[in-house]
C-alpha cells in the first residue's frame, strides 16, 4: 500500500512568506510565487510521512511577478504627503499641497487680498491677461512695502483644473493664508470711538452664498464686523470670498462659540441688537436705529433660536407682503442695512 500523504487545508504553501517589500494582495493577472493558494491542496513532497518537507525549487521569475522590496506591475509610487493633499490637475509652478477649496478667485476678491497688509500670500496664480486686469492693486501693494511672491503664469485650462468645478474665477487664483483671528471684544473696543457702529449677527446662516452676499452687503453700508456662530458656519472658502467680492478683507468674520454670549458682550459695549423676524410687534423703520446697533438675522426655514430672540433688546420685521411674505437672509440683511444707513 502506497504512502500518501492528505491535502493540506491549512491554506499555506510551502513557498517563502513575502517580505515587508511585497504587498499583501497581489494584483490582479500576476500569479503568486508560493506553490498554493488557499483552500488548494499542497504538492506531494515525494518523502514518506513524518520526514522534514523538503524546500520547494525555486522557480525561474515570472514576468510582472514584483521583485523583493518592488511594487506590483502597473500600480503607481505612494506621492509624499503634502503633494497627496494637492489639487487634481495642477500645473508646474503651483505650490505642492494646496487646497483647491481655500484658494481665493475671481478679481475682486484677489485685488483686495493682494493689497490688505494682513495677508500673507503664499502664491499667484494668473492668465496673462488677468495680470493686466490686476495692475492697479499690484502697484498700490508696491507704494504699502507689501512682500508679495512673484505671478506664476497658467492658461485658462490650467486654473480650470487647479479650482473646484464651476468656480468663476476670471484668470486668477490666490492661495493664501487665513486672515487673524478677531475677537467680538476686538469690535467692542473699536466702537467705543464710534458712536453709529454697526453690526451684523447672524444665527447658524450656514450656506457661503449667503453668508458671502451679506458681508458684501455689511461692506458697502459701513457695517464694522459680521459676527457668526463658529460650529454653525461655513468657512472662508473661495466660494464664500468670491460671494463677498472683496468684502472678506473689508470686514472682519468674528467666529464666537457662544452666540448669547456674544450678544451680552455687544449689549454691554453700547449696542443696541435688534432681531429681524416676522414676529416682530413693529417694523424696522420704526426701531430707533441711530446709536450703536446690532441687527440679528436667523437661517432660513429656522429663524431666529428662541434663545437668541430673547437675548435682542427688540424684535422688529420687515414690512413684506403679497404672495411671499419673507425675504432670503442675505437679501434682507440688505433691506435692513439700507434702512440703518437712511436713518442716519
Amino acid at each position: 500500500m502506497k504512502n500518501t500523504r492528505t491535502p493540506s487545508r491549512s491554506g499555506r504553501s510551502g513557498g517563502r512568506a513575502p517580505s515587508p517589500g511585497q504587498p499583501g494582495r497581489r494584483p490582479s493577472g500576476v500569479r503568486s510565487d508560493s506553490s498554493a493558494d488557499a483552500g488548494t491542496p499542497a504538492r506531494r513532497s515525494g518523502k514518506p510521512a513524518g520526514a522534514a518537507p523538503a524546500r520547494p525549487a525555486k522557480e525561474p521569475a515570472r514576468t510582472g511577478a514584483p521583485e523583493r522590496g518592488q511594487r506590483p506591475a502597473g500600480k503607481p509610487a505612494p506621492r509624499p504627503a503634502a503633494e497627496s493633499a494637492a489639487a487634481p490637475g495642477a500645473s508646474a509652478g503651483v505650490r505642492p499641497g494646496v487646497n483647491r477649496h481655500n484658494l481665493i478667485y475671481g478679481l475682486h476678491p484677489v485685488a483686495a487680498a493682494w493689497i490688505n497688509p494682513e495677508r500673507r500670500c503664499r502664491g499667484l496664480y494668473v492668465t496673462e491677461s488677468a495680470l493686466a486686469a490686476l495692475d492697479g492693486a499690484v502697484q498700490r501693494a508696491a507704494e504699502l512695502g507689501l512682500e508679495r511672491p512673484d505671478p506664476t503664469f497658467l492658461e485658462k485650462e490650467e486654473l480650470d483644473k487647479l479650482l473646484p468645478p464651476g468656480a468663476v474665477h476670471q484668470g486668477v487664483a490666490l492661495d493664501t493664508a487665513p486672515l487673524p483671528e478677531v475677537a467680538v471684544e476686538d469690535v467692542c473696543i473699536a466702537a467705543e470711538s464710534e458712536p453709529q457702529a454697526l453690526v451684523i449677527v447672524l444665527d447658524q446662516v450656514t450656506d457661503p452664498h449667503n453668508v458671502g452676499a451679506i458681508m458684501r452687503s455689511a461692506a458697502a453700508f459701513g457695517a464694522r464686523a459680521v459676527v457668526v456662530q463658529d460650529r454653525h458656519a461655513p468657512p472662508v472658502t473661495g466660494v464664500l470670498a468670491k460671494t463677498a467680492s472683496g468684502a472678506v478683507d473689508a470686514v472682519p468674520l468674528v467666529r464666537v462659540t457662544n452666540l448669547a454670549r456674544a450678544l451680552d458682550t455687544l449689549k454691554q459695549a453700547g449696542f443696541w441688537t435688534v432681531g429681524l423676524d416676522e414676529s416682530g410687534a413693529r417694523p424696522l423703520h420704526e426701531v430707533d436705529l441711530t446709536g450703536r446697533t446690532a441687527l440679528v438675522l436667523g437661517s432660513e426655514g429656522e429663524g431666529l433660536r428662541r434663545l437668541t430672540g430673547e437675548r435682542c433688546d427688540e424684535i422688529a420685521r420687515l414690512p413684506t407682503g403679497g404672495p411671499v411674505g419673507s425675504l432670503n437672509v442675505s437679501n434682507a440683511a440688505a433691506v435692513a442695512l439700507y434702512e440703518v444707513a437712511r436713518r442716519r
